[in-house]
């Protein structure tokens, strides 16, 4: 882990950190976690891991961040039986986790600590639902750090499509037309707004022409708001209700709708698949999402390398 563990190489001018780096510093964590349940507990335990949330759909050509990113998400792909089905064998996978996690981060100023684990993800699977860790930066320079467990082996890559289903059934709550908007706080709807925007640009080759087109000036609008910083509440407010009244998520939804009821799964119903389609993705999704998202890092580690 020598090289990504190099002080500062996560956080470059504006202590703006690079997307890129900690997606590669996340799969160094779990190569490391792997050998070590290997050497210390006899486990084969492989990890496919890499960053969650879509601000690298956005970031600089290196993939350093256009926004202020403080919240750091993990994605953590895990095989779906084998020794962590028992629960004494889990705590001491977590123990090994979070201890990796910290030795990771100390030498780019994150100081983790107050690990909890074990929170249930809501709309997953109901038989082996995604689980998360979560620890928080006592130097102040990230807020936390947080690693969701998903449990079935699949590529990064389609890991973060299939977890598309979940969050747009998350953000419906907010922006279903059959019932009046709901009253939540600022930070509420910012969270929703923030989700709006990475699932379009994560799903945008999906989606239909029509949609894009309806949608597209206001992701816009919204996407100006952000990488500023969007912090007036009224203005969130605002912005909320625009997304609601234009019906967003219906697009959103559609893109997947079509080629999961292919196969004989209801997006809407997620929590009830069977098990065996954890981090499954359409074909019909894989070759249209998957080559972007690739391209993507491709063309980070190129602007890196130059």
């Amino acid at each position: 882990m020598a090289e990504l563990l190099t002080p500062g190489l996560l956080y470059g001018d504006r202590s703006r950190i690079n997307l890129y780096r900690v997606h590669c510093l996340y799969q160094k964590i779990a190569d490391q976690v792997s050998q070590r349940m290997r050497a210390e507990f006899g486990f084969d335990i492989p990890i496919v891991s890499g960053m969650w949330g879509g601000s690298y759909l956005i970031a600089q050509k290196d993939g350093t961040a256009r926004t202020n990113v403080v919240r750091l998400y993990c994605l953590n792909s895990m095989p779906q039986s084998g020794p962590l089905d028992d629960e004494k064998n889990l705590e001491k996978f977590m123990e090994v986790y979070q201890a990796a996690v910290q030795q990771a981060f100390a030498p780019h100023g994150v100081r983790l600590e107050d690990p909890h684990w074990g929170e249930k993800i809501p709309y997953t699977n109901q038989i082996r639902p995604n689980i998360a860790l979560q620890m928080w930066d006592a130097n102040r320079r990230a807020k936390f750090v947080r690693a969701f467990f998903v449990w079935n082996s699949a590529p990064w890559e389609e890991s973060i499509i299939y977890d598309t289903v979940r969050n747009v059934k998350q953000i419906k709550e907010y922006l279903n037309v059959d019932h009046r908007p709901l009253h939540k706080t600022a930070d509420d709807y910012k969270f929703v707004l923030q989700d709006v925007l990475i699932i379009y640009f994560a799903l945008k080759p999906a989606l239909t022409p029509d949609f894009i087109e309806h949608a597209e000036p206001t992701i816009q609008e919204l996407l100006n708001h952000f990488v500023p910083g969007l912090h007036d509440p009224n203005l969130i407010h605002e912005l909320y209700l625009k997304i609601y009244n234009e019906c967003i998520v219906y697009g959103l939804e559609e893109a997947l709708d079509g080629p999961y009821k292919s196969d004989g799964l209801d997006i809407r119903r997620i929590e009830e698949w069977p098990v065996e389609k954890i981090n499954w993705v359409p074909e019909e999704l894989k070759l249209k999402l998957v080559p972007m998202i690739q391209d993507i890092f491709k063309s980070f580690q190129t602007h890196l390398t130059k």
